[in-house]
């Protein structure tokens, strides 16, 4: 970040996706504007098709604006809005992956927006990667996809979810568990703790974070016993990390990682696997987790659920994980800027 977008931080807005038009994301939004005054919300703009808020609330004042910097002043009286123009209309709960190019556009937007220090950090509603694949979208997932759009290789990002007082950063994530031991590499534990490190110092305002790491197999291996992977990989990239001066511990047995006195003593915890990050944040904090992309020269947060296509519409669909990612991603912008 410049030094010229950090001082403007207190004053930029954050920008928040669409994500998929048929799901929940531009309900919540809605909803979250609604309830600004008592949720004491930071001033955000809409990214994506007015047509998609309209549907969801067709009452809901509505502020267009062409420039990220009127978003504060309208942001009281009206919601404020960049357009990106659907294809096809929508109809709740059903894809139209038609209408995935205004998905990616509004992100696209977004992410411009961040880059150009217009807005202090985005907030993406959740996206449909099956309806976005039918539509040509090639990258895993959002967090990919915005590496490739701040000009990085898709490794480049780190995923770290957060919840209440638990930070879990898996070090792969959307694979097989059969193939996890022969993707799994010191590598790709090294740079997952050296973001995890700079990105907790600079985002979250943590002078020295501790960071646990936790053992593939049960009981962390029990010296080869129960597998190598603790041996061949993580002990050698705990190593590492310590000659880079990061303060790092482990390989623990994931499960003694997670109870109230073993959270205590780390600020995060890489995990080896998609589940074992995810099972024990869920289970802390099942509505209020918040997904974040670490390693970017911008600050990208989500909820952490998907589209809920069952429920868009319906009123049912909670606004906690969508809150606690606005909140999450003002709070890091004020951090990077202090």
């Amino acid at each position: 970040m410049s030094d010229n977008q950090a001082s403007q931080s207190d004053t930029r807005p954050l920008a928040v996706t669409m994500g998929e038009p048929a799901g929940v994301g531009p309900e919540l939004i809605a909803r979250l504007w609604r309830d600004r005054e008592s949720l004491s919300l930071p001033p955000f703009l809409y990214v994506g098709a007015v047509e998609a808020l309209r549907v969801a609330d067709p009452d809901l004042p509505l502020q267009p604006v062409s420039l990220a910097k009127e978003a504060r002043d309208a942001f009281s009286c009206a919601l404020p809005v960049i357009d990106v123009s659907l294809s096809e209309p929508v109809k709740l709960g059903e894809l139209n992956p038609a209408n995935g190019p205004a998905v990616v556009g509004a992100i696209d937007a977004a992410c411009d927006l961040a880059l150009k220090g217009e807005v202090s950090a985005i907030v993406t509603a959740p996206i449909h990667k099956a309806a976005l694949y039918k539509a040509g979208f090639t990258a895993p997932g959002h967090t990919e996809y915005l590496a490739r759009r701040c000009g990085m290789v898709d490794t480049a990002s780190v995923m770290m979810l957060a919840a209440q007082d638990l930070r879990v950063v898996p070090v792969t994530i959307h694979i097989a568990l059969k193939d996890v031991p022969k993707t799994l590499t010191a590598d790709a534990i090294i740079h997952a703790g050296m973001v995890t490190d700079h990105d907790l110092k600079t985002r979250f305002g943590i002078e020295k974070p501790r960071i646990a790491v936790a053992g593939l197999n049960p009981h962390a291996g029990e010296d080869g016993a129960m597998g190598m992977e603790e041996a061949t990989h993580i002990t050698p990239a705990i190593w590492a990390l310590r000659d880079e001066g990061v303060d790092v511990t482990g390989p623990l047995p994931a499960d003694t990682l997670f109870h109230a006195e073993a959270r205590a003593r780390f600020d995060a915890v890489l995990c080896m696997y998609h589940d074992q990050a995810l099972i024990p944040l869920k289970t802390l904090d099942f509505w209020g987790g918040v997904n974040i992309t670490l390693g970017l020269p911008i600050i990208r947060t989500s909820p952490d659920h998907g589209t809920a296509l069952q429920l868009a519409g319906t009123g049912e669909a909670r606004t906690e994980s969508m809150l606690a990612a606005i909140r999450k991603a003002a709070e890091m912008a004020e951090k990077a800027a202090s």
